[in-house]
């Protein structure tokens, strides 16, 4: 079953919705340029109300090691996702319950073989667009992305909205698929009908296409 992740969370209220709808992670943004940027205090009151068995990521850009610590300590997020500049080497100080993410497009990045240099628990593409680390709303070829699993779990991101995911899980076949603004009203403020639908669409094709795997858009047989 592909995994769903609703990032860019500042309301307990989305939060909750998006847990009762089937979501299996949230993303919280601790990166300060962000538009969908929450205090740590505020997360950690959002975390503390949130159901077990529901996996809280914090996202952070070029942030050290020693303030990344101090926020997965003081919110109770358990998975990093490092979204900047970060080496494989800096990756490694935070065990396997890390995502490294990557910007895709472009001629100099359409080389996945850089994931290969990170060992990590899964690697989130995303689209590049100079001077934004993430969040642009925008896709890129997917194709990049399944050229990308041979390297391990891939979670797919960038301009993923409820009415192109269904195609996105068909095609690519992802570990997860990652949604932001796609889901939004405005940054940082979900809009629960659109979660709902996204949620529903993406595990929904994927459970139709493993059942006749072999059958085109996984349609079943009669």
């Amino acid at each position: 079953m592909v995994k769903i992740k609703i990032c860019g969370i500042t309301d307990l209220n989305d939060a909750l919705e998006a847990s009762e709808y089937g979501a299996d992670a949230l993303g919280f943004i601790f990166y300060e340029k962000s538009s969908r940027y929450i205090t740590p205090a505020s997360a950690a009151s959002i975390i503390n109300e949130l159901p077990p068995f529901l996996s809280k990521v914090g996202v952070f850009v070029n942030e050290t090691i020693e303030k990344i610590i101090q926020i997965k300590r003081l919110t109770g997020i358990d998975t990093v996702q490092l979204h900047g500049d970060e080496t494989p080497e800096m990756c490694e100080q935070f065990g396997r319950r890390i995502i490294k993410a990557f910007r895709i497009g472009g001629q100099q990045q359409a080389d996945t073989s850089q994931l290969s240099r990170y060992n990590v628990s899964a690697y989130l593409l995303d689209t590049l667009r100079e001077g934004l680390p993430g969040g642009t709303g925008e896709t890129f070829d997917w194709d990049l992305a399944i050229d990308a699993k041979r390297y391990g779990r891939i979670i797919l991101a960038g301009g993923l909205t409820p009415e192109n995911v269904s195609e996105a899980v068909r095609k690519v076949r992802p570990y997860a698929v990652d949604v932001a603004s796609g889901v939004e009203e405005r940054p940082g403020k979900k809009n629960i009908k659109k979660v709902k639908e996204f949620i529903e669409r993406a595990k929904e094709t994927y459970s139709v296409q493993n059942y006749c795997p072999g059958l085109p858009d996984g349609k079943k047989r009669a």
